[in-house]
């Protein structure tokens, strides 16, 4: 494994980390979780991040359980949740978004399922209309001090919020986000590589990335339709699906390409798709999903490919993806 900084921070995370998103508590039972978590962290991963949201809540309580279950050290692991959109299924104003109250409740309700003391990292998972940026980053600064977070970030947040989040910060003399939470991969660059380009040198923000395989889509499970056990497959996540595979499966069309490429290397699409995540410096750490233990050691495999990873490697990929030769 290999481990990079948090933004300027002085926490080192996992290159490759895993999340719960879409599989603890729907695709994944105790038995897989446990497998799951045990096979990461035997491999060096030492990053595990959820949220209130996922699976309203039981995506964070099947993971606290199997992480006492597996008696790691708390001082060797990092863990997150996030904030925002609540854990139940119809949440009443006070049980959702980012006001003062609903964060100090939710972190505290965070600890409880993950079966933890503190948070070491918690974030914003989207920006929040409804409340003022300061009362965001002062119930953050609280839950700082108090010891119940190490470190807190955003998700999803325009770059504009966060220079305000930042600016705030500054001014009060709080505690400010040390990373973003964003979707990146090579169909989704733009806001990673060009909206908050002026903020890693500002403010040292390190990125924690998400979907690096469109949902499955870069990895080639897509090429021939939609498996009944893939997460697009999973009911409630039609609107992923028509995000994912785009009109008429035309996003699907793009991606086909690096199948022979991967042949070429020995390598996988899904390889291909997550090292060209890693060759990008601002990103801290990609987050993995996986249902199965023979997908995250594939996964995980794509720590072999590295060493051979390079600049013109890196632009073949994009060509295929974008619709020219490899």
């Amino acid at each position: 494994m290999q481990y990079r900084r948090l933004g300027s921070t002085g926490l080192q995370l996992s290159a490759l980390s895993f999340g719960a998103w879409v599989t603890f508590g729907q695709q994944v039972g105790r038995k897989q979780a446990r497998e799951l978590l045990s096979l990461a962290w035997d491999r060096g991963i030492n990053f595990f991040d959820n949220a209130e949201t996922y699976n309203h809540g039981e995506a964070e309580q099947l993971m606290g359980d199997v992480l006492v279950d597996l008696r790691l050290p708390r001082d060797s692991y990092c863990v997150s949740s996030k904030v925002f959109f609540g854990a139940v299924e119809h949440p009443r104003p006070t049980q959702r978004g980012l006001s003062r109250k609903h964060v100090v409740e939710a972190c505290h309700q965070a600890l409880q399922r993950l079966r933890v003391d503190y948070l070491d990292l918690y974030f914003c998972h989207r920006p929040d209309p409804d409340t003022p940026v300061a009362e965001t980053v002062a119930a953050m600064d609280l839950l700082v001090r108090q010891g119940k977070v190490l470190y807190w970030g955003t998700s999803e947040w325009p770059a504009a919020a966060i220079h305000e989040a930042h600016r705030v910060a500054r001014e009060g003399g709080y505690a400010a986000p040390v990373a973003e939470q964003p979707q990146y991969n090579l169909l989704h660059r733009e806001r990673v590589e060009v909206e908050y380009a002026p903020l890693y040198a500002a403010y040292g923000m390190g990125t924690t990335i998400w979907s690096p395989l469109a949902s499955g889509l870069l990895s080639g499970k897509y090429d021939h339709g939609v498996p009944e056990d893939s997460r697009l497959a999973q009911p409630g996540y039609e609107w992923l699906r028509e995000i994912a595979l785009g009109e008429g499966g035309a996003r699907a069309a793009r991606v086909r390409g690096l199948r022979p490429l991967a042949a070429e290397l020995g390598a996988t699409p899904a390889q291909l798709a997550i090292a060209w995540c890693l060759a990008n410096p601002q990103v801290s750490t990609v987050l993995l999903g996986a249902s199965r233990r023979e997908q995250l050691e594939q996964n995980l495999a794509v720590l072999d490919l590295l060493p051979h990873f390079d600049l013109a490697l890196k632009q073949r990929i994009e060509r295929v993806v974008e619709g020219g030769a490899g």
